[in-house]
């Protein structure tokens, strides 16, 4: 029999020097400390790659860490309570792991500046002890050789730190999080491996890169509407931006203010949940995605979107009308929701109640009234304000109906989809304030299904309407200052000092 031969194990690692622990009290120095950490830890794993991929071997293991931001307070002095996010809840140590300072320059300056300010310490930039996984150090749109591999004497792992799924969770945000004793409170409601991986499958299920998503993200499950968004973005563009300063598209396609054709080509196949991007300074524009049928989907992209943390994100969609008075083409909003769709029952419970956002059901509701011309008793002409159901059989019909059908009528519900739920529990979940206003597109239970000759007639009638109100109400919800936005409501006991 063959004898294998194993590689003697790798008693060296290699690390850049030791990084020497800073205190602050200006958020905007701190920030860049953390930059200037993280730049020089990933980019000694970029080098130590680039010389292992040469020589195909290495007696040495290469790690670095990531930075990390931590405070300590003494004191339980009353902050403004008015805030829901900004401080922590009781005297103790608090830290996070950061990642990718670059990106969320102007959210971590905010939430730093918050922390200093209300607790009147300084906070503190040092090294983890969590390594970077060779994987997220590399630059965007990195391309490494599959060939590379083959030359190499042993498997990457035992050379360099690779993503542990077993760190990469979310007990934080779910409220499970329980920190060992004498090991820091969270500060953040994401570790940066957390947000690491989330920024990847980002880029790989919208084709665009985290940096052009914006604060407002409009979720759809047709992709009629971001054919009449990507019409509007355009002529936008052509006369100037009317605001908004570009238009980017899958492939990272930028189309600039002024501009009447994007940078390149369009791709020549979409991503599975394709994103376009009208952008605003400060990351204040639209984000719209196609997130697709199903709420494995819908969970799927927001489990990711919410690393970026996002001011808001609304679901326009079309749904089926339960109710003989509603007529093709009104319009729904959701002000509480029916959870069938079971992929975040091991997350969030389905006793867990969904709140209806004031903020949000106003600028939804005043949107519909500005874009329609309706107001006061004629707007419930063609809107209806209540239950949402949201279930994961898209055939739910073919199956016997008089359980379902009982469980929407004791539960109040106008509405159907498979989405919409989703969408606004892991708003919920992750405390980004959310909405729904969807467009009655059929009426399965009164045997009102549409035609395909009535079919294209209703798209080309009520998409462009209904995708007008969407972005209205998200120019209305800009508008506000965040802490009035992001609402005390989606806080639990105990929270993180990050918003």
């Amino acid at each position: 029999m063959e004898h294998r031969i194993y590689p003697q194990p790798i008693q060296t690692i290699s690390s850049p020097e030791p990084f020497a622990r800073k205190s602050f009290t200006d958020a905007r120095e701190a920030v860049a400390a953390l930059k200037a950490l993280y730049e020089r830890n990933t980019a000694f794993l970029r080098d130590a790659f680039a010389q292992v991929a040469k020589d195909g071997e290495s007696d040495r293991r290469f790690r670095a860490f990531y930075p990390e931001v931590s405070l300590a307070t003494g004191s339980y002095a009353q902050i403004d309570t008015r805030l829901a996010y900004g401080h922590v809840a009781a005297p103790g140590v608090y830290a996070t792991t950061i990642t990718r300072p670059d990106l969320f320059d102007d959210y971590l300056i905010d939430q730093l500046s918050l922390v200093i300010r209300n607790h009147g310490v300084p906070i503190t930039v040092s090294e983890s002890e969590t390594p970077i996984p060779l994987h997220f150090a590399f630059l965007q749109d990195t391309y490494v050789e599959g060939s590379i591999a083959d030359r190499l004497k042993r498997p990457l792992r035992d050379l360099f730190d690779v993503p542990d799924l077993n760190a990469t969770d979310d007990h934080i945000v779910n409220g499970t999080h329980e920190a060992p004793p004498g090991e820091p409170l969270p500060l953040a409601p994401f570790t940066a491996q957390r947000v690491d991986y989330s920024l990847h499958r980002l880029s790989h299920y919208t084709a665009t890169a985290p940096a052009h998503f914006q604060n407002f993200v409009l979720f759809t499950n047709y992709q009629f509407y971001i054919d009449e968004f990507c019409a509007l973005a355009r002529e936008m563009m052509a006369e100037g931006g009317n605001g908004y300063t570009s238009f980017v598209e899958p492939g990272n396609i930028i189309t600039k203010a002024g501009e009447t054709s994007p940078s390149a080509s369009a791709l020549a196949r979409l991503p599975q949940m394709p994103a376009y991007h009208l952008t605003r300074e400060g990351h204040a524009g639209i984000t719209m995605v196609n997130i697709g049928v199903g709420p494995s989907n819908a969970k799927t992209i927001t489990d990711h979107v919410a690393v970026l943390r996002p001011h808001a994100w609304l679901m326009l969609g079309h749904c089926a009308g339960l109710r003989n008075t509603q007529a093709l083409g009104d319009y729904v909003l959701a002000h509480a929701y029916v959870r069938e769709d079971h992929v975040l029952d091991d997350d969030l419970p389905v006793w867990v109640p969904l709140p209806a956002l004031a903020e949000v059901q106003v600028a939804l509701q005043e949107a519909v009234a500005e874009i329609t011309g309706l107001s006061g008793y004629e707007l419930k002409r063609i809107m209806r304000t209540g239950t949402v159901a949201t279930i994961d059989n898209r055939n739910w019909e073919l199956r016997e109906q008089r359980g379902p059908v009982q469980r929407l009528s004791q539960s109040r519900a106008i509405a159907l989809d498979m989405e919409s739920a989703t969408i606004a529990a892991n708003g919920f979940r992750f405390r980004v304030p959310y909405g729904t206003l969807l467009c009655v597109s059929d009426k399965p239970l009164h045997g009102e299904l549409k035609l395909p000759g009535m079919a294209t007639d209703f798209y080309k009638r009520q998409v462009s309407q209904h995708l007008k109100i969407g972005m209205r109400a998200v120019e209305k919800l800009a508008a506000m200052p965040p802490e009035r936005l992001h609402s005390r409501k989606l806080r639990s006991f105990f929270e993180t000092a990050f918003q």
